[in-house]
């Protein structure tokens, strides 16, 4: 085992600074291997012989961001198997977020998640040798962050969130 690891519950809030976005909602799944993002409006285009992706992220999700387009020629395009084993092509992109105080790099695919009720899912890769998963605590590091007491972190009612939702 390397060192200790953070212990997160199954749904926290992350930061995206790279794209001014603050305590965005995150499903923490297991059995997910990768991270995904939503994002619409997808394009891949040429210029000047180099090869470009832009994108809108979080859109619906976070309105103060929702008009904005990111463009970006660092991405990597690879297969993704779904639960139900459907093997889907996706882009991906590096950025970071911030969890528990911690800038840490992840790659997220750039995926249609508006129906979902977490415009982010972290997976293994990122979760892997840095937390331990304890599904009956949520919003661990954004209690952190705001500086509240173990027993408001464990009350429910404080939280504002229906514990028993699934997604």
């Amino acid at each position: 085992m390397e060192g200790l690891r953070q212990i997160i519950g199954r749904f926290d809030r992350i930061d995206l600074p790279d794209f001014g976005a603050i305590n965005i909602g995150a499903k923490i799944d297991t059995g997910a291997y990768s991270s995904a993002i939503h994002c619409s409006k997808i394009k891949l285009y040429k210029k000047k012989g180099k090869r470009y992706i832009s994108f809108h992220i979080l859109d619906s999700h976070i309105p103060v961001i929702e008009h904005r387009r990111y463009i970006t020629s660092r991405f990597r395009k690879k297969k993704v198997r779904s639960s139900s084993g459907h093997v889907e092509k996706r882009y991906f992109i590096e950025t970071y977020i911030i969890l528990f105080g911690e800038k840490i790099l992840v790659e997220f695919s750039l995926s249609d998640r508006e129906n979902m009720r977490f415009p982010v899912l972290l997976g293994r890769k990122m979760l892997k040798n840095r937390f331990l998963v304890d599904v009956a605590l949520i919003d661990v590091s954004y209690h952190q962050k705001m500086g509240q007491s173990d027993s408001e972190k464990n009350n429910p009612d404080f939280m504002g969130l229906d514990i028993d939702a699934e997604e």
